[in-house]
């Protein structure tokens, strides 16, 4: 779950190898009138990697309208740090602790001093601000930046005149972490944490997919360990947001023009991944 959760802050980074071809999966979905580019995204990558596919660039350049989870702005990273804290914090009398098995505490504390964070910063946070928490840092500790993030760069490259538009508001967004009953919270914490001690270079096998084009494995890798620590969770996260975000790209084909949209790559894999449901809905879809 670590690598979704941080996601909605936009803080994931890990080095990893660049190959000799790195394809990054597009899908393409057209009828008579209408060209819709689809690109699944790492949020932050490393500095310096090859990553952009021909057919995502060429799109780009003659796109009449951009499609992201968010608005790409300062105002909207401001908002979202703002909703977070104050959304993210328990009452005054209460701890984290009081949340946690004594082994989930145990293992919560060894885990924050192995990332050298100060444990007691952590005992107001509710879970999931603690997750988030112990996941831009580990990302740091392997050299997180904040200006290479897809989403950056594309909203640089994409032309003025493009009309730029977000399937959500960062309010949206916390709320789908903050408005999680407490007992999925916590399941999803333990996943971070299961994550962050058995699997260190997982981000790095996560992006090297990514860059094969492997949606396998990163559906394996990625969704599968949060449909299994809380399919509640796994359903507001992903399931109902596909859901609700198929149906704005059904309208947007019921247009004319050429669009690019960029979301988060576990959003584009496995049968209830976007591109899965728009050719449940009959649209014709290329890519994998």
């Amino acid at each position: 779950m670590k690598r979704l959760a941080a996601a909605f802050l936009t803080c994931l980074l890990a080095a990893v190898a660049t190959p000799a071809l790195a394809l990054p999966p597009v899908w393409v979905v057209r009828d008579a009138n209408s060209t819709i580019v689809i690109f699944g995204s790492v949020h932050l990558l490393p500095n310096g990697l090859d990553w952009r596919p021909p057919e995502l660039a060429e799109a780009l350049a003659k796109a009449d309208d951009v499609w992201f989870e968010l608005p790409i702005n300062d105002a909207t990273e401001a908002e979202a740090a703002r909703l977070a804290q104050a959304r993210g914090m328990l009452p005054a009398k209460e701890t984290i602790w009081m949340h946690l098995t004594p082994a989930q505490g145990e293992r919560l504390r060894q885990v924050a001093e192995r990332l050298h964070i100060y444990v007691p910063a952590l005992e107001h946070m509710r879970p999931w601000l603690a997750e988030v928490t112990l996941s831009v840092i580990a990302d740091g500790l392997a050299g997180a930046t904040s200006s290479d993030g897809v989403e950056h760069q594309l909203e640089a490259l994409a032309p003025p005149t493009a009309r730029r538009h977000a399937f959500e508001t960062p309010a949206q967004q916390i709320d789908f972490l903050a408005g999680a009953a407490m007992s999925d919270q916590i399941a999803s914490l333990e996943q971070t944490l299961e994550e962050l001690e058995k699997e260190p270079d997982l981000y790095q096998r996560i992006v090297q997919d990514w860059l094969d084009g492997d949606v396998a494995a990163i559906e394996a890798q990625v969704l599968d360990p949060v449909r299994h620590a809380s399919p509640a969770l796994f359903k507001r996260l992903i399931t109902d947001r596909n859901r609700r975000w198929a149906h704005v790209v059904a309208r947007r084909m019921a247009g004319s023009g050429r669009t690019v949209i960029v979301v988060g790559m576990g959003h584009l894999v496995g049968p209830g991944g976007l591109p899965a449901l728009l050719r449940a809905r009959g649209f014709t879809v290329e890519g994998p």
